[in-house]
Formats: structure tokens, C-alpha cells, sequence
């Protein structure tokens, strides 16, 4: 399995040296929404049922702790053992949330687990970067970091462009989750990575990934609660010379999803 997701597990291993500032975008509507309520306590816990691929596990993550990071008082995420096979888990593990103008933002390196079977490995530093907006409207963008560096992998000189987005989404008054279960009051929230990748070969330029989100994680946030149910799909198309070449799928798309078991 790791093994046909060679290619961009490896041009994406040099994520966490070109991506060390933060572009977000904390502008747009700051009116109130008392209504809803995040958690943010030392000592509230969650965990979480996750599934995909055939394979079954579970996290528990926490939040252990204040920290200071530029400056500013965040909540730290843990999880237990320091592990973590879930997107959102592991998204927040090590990480410091804090909560301005309705908004929560993250700072941290936004990480994949090493067990989790993806078709890159993203490892992002990220400051202040938006993950929910209680009042966001369907689609709305909330944060973006944008970048771009070169990389050759089995003689093929790659240009990688990439995009991390947030984006809010629908809200939900009744929500059935996948397993069942049911929650009121629930607010979606979207983390998409769009990826674009080019190479020369003989002198000509070629598309070895044209555009596309090559994940998309979609959170689902009960009010009192948080994150009830995450669904994480990752997918990618490339060339199929450049995957003959490497020995790799010139396609693939995976689904993993994380349930709601136990919180405090």
C-alpha cells in the first residue's frame, strides 16, 4: 500500500521546509453567535471510532493544557500515547486552538499520522490558521496558504504548486451521523489541499497531477460538543507514463471516517 502512493508521499515530504509563514485571512463578518458554543476547556476530552480502508481503530484526544505561541494564549490538543490514525485527531495533536471573533485558529504543524494510508504526507506550519467560523456562510473561505517548490524524484524534476484552504459549509439543525448516531445544532467546516505538479521530460513541459483537491476533509461541529463526525477523502489522478515509470496506480481514492464515541 505505501508503496503505490510512492510519488507523492515523497515530493510532499518537503512540505514542512517551504511552508513556514502563515497567509490567512482573518478579515469577513465578526457579528455575534452566541448560540453556538466550542469547548475550549483544560481537562475535556473526546474520542473517536475511525474507519477506513478495512482497518478500525480509535483516539482519544484532549486538551492537556495553556501554551504560549507568538505571543498569544492557546489551548493545547493532545492524544493519548501521543497517537493518532484519524485526520482531525491528528490535525490537532501537539497543537494550540485559541477562539477571536467567533473564529477558532489553529497554530501548529498541521500532520498526518504515520499509520494513516494517504496519497501524500502533509506536514504544514501553520499560524493562526482558521478551522471553524461559527457564522460562516456555505462555501466562504476562511483561510488560505498557498506555495510551491521542485523536487526530483526518480530522475523526474517535479514543480509542486499547493493550496490549504478552510472553507465553511452547511448548517445542519437535525443531524443523523453516518453510525446513527444524532445531534442538534451542527455546523460543517471544510480543509481542502488542491495540488498541482509539472515536470520536463526531453525538453517538454508535462502535467504529471493537474489541478485537484487531492483531500478534502469535512468536519461536522455540534453546539456544546465539537466535532461529532469527520469524513476525509483522499484521492489523486496522475500521468500515466510518469506511474508506469515509478511502478505506482495512476490513480486512487481512499475514505476514512471518524466517529463520535465518548466525551466528558
Amino acid at each position: 500500500m505505501k508503496k503505490r502512493f510512492y510519488l507523492l508521499a515523497a515530493v510532499f515530504s518537503g512540505l514542512l521546509l517551504s511552508c513556514s509563514s502563515d497567509d490567512s485571512d482573518n478579515g469577513g463578518n465578526n457579528s455575534s453567535d452566541t448560540n453556538f458554543t466550542i469547548p475550549l476547556t483544560i481537562g475535556k476530552y473526546w474520542t473517536y471510532d475511525v474507519e477506513g480502508e478495512g482497518v478500525n481503530t480509535r483516539d482519544s484526544l484532549y486538551i492537556s493544557n495553556d501554551t504560549i505561541i507568538a505571543g498569544n494564549t492557546y489551548k493545547k490538543f493532545k492524544t493519548r500515547e501521543n497517537l493518532a490514525t484519524g485526520f482531525y485527531s491528528s490535525s490537532l495533536r501537539n497543537n494550540g486552538v485559541r477562539e477571536v471573533d467567533h473564529k477558532l485558529l489553529l497554530s501548529g504543524d498541521l500532520s498526518l499520522a504515520d499509520g494513516q494510508q494517504l496519497p501524500i504526507g502533509l506536514d504544514l506550519s501553520l499560524l493562526d490558521f482558521i478551522i471553524f467560523k461559527k457564522n460562516a456562510t456555505n462555501g466562504e473561505v476562511l483561510s488560505t496558504k498557498s506555495g510551491s517548490f521542485q523536487q526530483t524524484v526518480e530522475s523526474f524534476p517535479l514543480t509542486i504548486n499547493y493550496t490549504l484552504q478552510s472553507k465553511g459549509g452547511e448548517t445542519i439543525p437535525n443531524f443523523t451521523s453516518p453510525n446513527g448516531d444524532t445531534y442538534t445544532n451542527v455546523r460543517t467546516s471544510k480543509i481542502v489541499l488542491r495540488v498541482t505538479i509539472t515536470t520536463v521530460i526531453s525538453g517538454l513541459p508535462i502535467t504529471v497531477l493537474p489541478a485537484q483537491d487531492v483531500i478534502t476533509s469535512t468536519q461536522y461541529v455540534a453546539d456544546g460538543i465539537g466535532v461529532v463526525y469527520t469524513n476525509t477523502v483522499t484521492t489523486y489522478n496522475i500521468n500515466e507514463y510518469v506511474a508506469s515509470e515509478l511502478g505506482i496506480p495512476s490513480t486512487n481514492t481512499q475514505t476514512q471516517e471518524e466517529f463520535l464515541d465518548t466525551h466528558n
